[in-house]
Formats: structure tokens, sequence, C-alpha cells
């Protein structure tokens, strides 16, 4: 991937829309990882008349582009949130053409991420897909593990409070079975304990972006996100593309990071 210079910006995205300078992008203030929560395909699809699978199957360009223009930009870590613990309450045709949508869509790019070198990895509790998608992920996973590029992260089944208990039942089996000495507890400090989560070995995002204008954070990466800058946009995600992105990222280099500091 060629550095990211204001001469490559200026191929990427010129002519940009007139609120977005790009000689103003500071190229060495790029998140090292972005995190996504994707939503708002069904409001999209129902402001134009549309069955809520049409906003979904709109969505995915989204996602392409969103995973073409981080890795163009220089972002090392993309975390998108696909399907939650919570989605599987929706109806059960609207949850089958997710699952068909995720393994047509990632079967078909698994050859044009390997090229870009980028990796794909998913957190959550996989074992509870559909074959078809649990398989394809892992065809992906497989293709792609040796790739040094951008890291994808899908996030699949995946729920905050669900990681947490699990990382704290493996800690408490591990003590049981003496695999952790009990006695060393007392000095687990954070790095320790991230270990036993899903995102062992990722750093916690800097940004976290969330479309369609709602202000929570359904269950996401809720330990991982401690210090993270929120960008909250209207845009429904089918709308976001690559300068909704670079907006998002140009909003984050003018704040102030202190870290409970002064």
């Amino acid at each position: 991937m060629p550095p990211l210079t204001l001469e490559r910006l200026n191929e990427l995205f010129a002519p940009a829309p007139s609120d977005i300078d790009l000689a103003a992008f500071d190229t060495s203030r790029v998140p090292k990882h972005i995190a996504v929560i994707m939503d708002g395909n069904g409001r999209w699809a129902q402001e134009r008349g549309l069955m809520r699978a049409a906003g979904h199957k709109a969505g995915i360009e989204g996602v392409r582009e969103l995973i073409r223009t981080s890795n163009d930009i220089g972002v090392r870590f993309l975390t998108i949130y696909s399907f939650s613990t919570e989605n599987w309450s929706r109806p059960y045709q609207e949850i089958e053409l997710l699952m068909n949508l995720f393994a047509k869509t990632m079967a078909a790019e698994i050859e044009a991420l390997h090229k870009e070198q980028v990796r794909v990895v998913t957190i959550g509790d996989t074992s509870k897909l559909p074959e078809e998608t649990r398989k394809t992920f892992e065809r992906a996973i497989a293709r792609t593990e040796g790739n040094t590029g951008m890291t994808l992260v899908v996030a699949l089944n995946y729920g905050a409070r669900a990681e947490i208990l699990k990382a704290v039942r493996a800690i408490a089996r591990d003590a049981a079975s003496g695999v952790l000495d009990i006695a060393a507890i007392d000095a687990f400090d954070e790095i320790a304990f991230t270990n036993y989560l899903d995102t062992a070995g990722i750093p916690d995002p800097e940004l976290l972006i969330r479309t369609s204008g709602e202000y929570r954070l359904s269950n996401f990466l809720l330990y991982q996100i401690a210090y993270s800058e929120l960008y909250i946009t209207d845009t429904l995600w089918p709308d976001f593309d690559r300068y909704e992105l670079l907006r998002a990222v140009m909003d984050y280099q003018g704040r102030n990071r202190r870290f409970g500091g002064i």
C-alpha cells in the first residue's frame, strides 16, 4: 500500500465535497483502529418505500467501501458490528437473509481482500451461525491469516457482556485447574485480563463511529472503548460513503485526547 500523502489523498478523493479540505487532513493522525456500528439499513429502505431486505443489500456496498477506504488511508484495524447477540430476536426471514448475505458477500470478497493483504478475523460466538455462513468465514480466516495489511474484525453473534462473562469464566476455570496461580490473581492487570477477551492481541479502538444518529453503544466493545472517541452521524448506513469516513477521521483529528489528564 503506497504511503498516505497529500498527493495520495488527492488521487483517492479529489474532487472532495466543499466541506472537506483534503489539505487539512493530517496523514500522521489516522486512527490505528476504527470500530463501526452500522445502523440504519431498515430506515433507509422505509424512507424509500422498500422492504427492509433492500436496505440490508444496499448496506453491503457501504461495507465494501468502508473496508477499501480504511485500508487506503492506513487504518490498521477495522471492526464492524455485523450481527449482535440481540439480533436473534428479529424475524426469522430477516435473520436468514442477513446470514445468506454475510456468506455470499464474504465468499465473493475473499480473493480481493487477500490481494490487498487484508487479514480477516471474527469475534463473537460463531458456533451458533448457520453452517454455510460459519464455514465461509472460516475459509476467509484461513485464506488471509498470513496477510500483513489491515485486519478486518467482523463481530458476528457478538455481545460485549457475553464476551466479558466468557472471559471471567475462563479465568475461573484456569484458576481451578492450576493453569493460573490463584495467588497471582491479586496482581492481575488490564493486560492480563484483555488476553481473555475475544479481541486479545488487538489494540483498543481510538475511534468509534455510529451511523443513523442513535446515541447508544448497543452492547458493543464495552470494555475496549473506555477511551475511544465517539463520532455519531445522522447518516443512515447505506449512505455512509468514503467522504463520510473522512469527515469522521478529521473530526477525530480535532479532538484533544487526555485519557483523564489535563
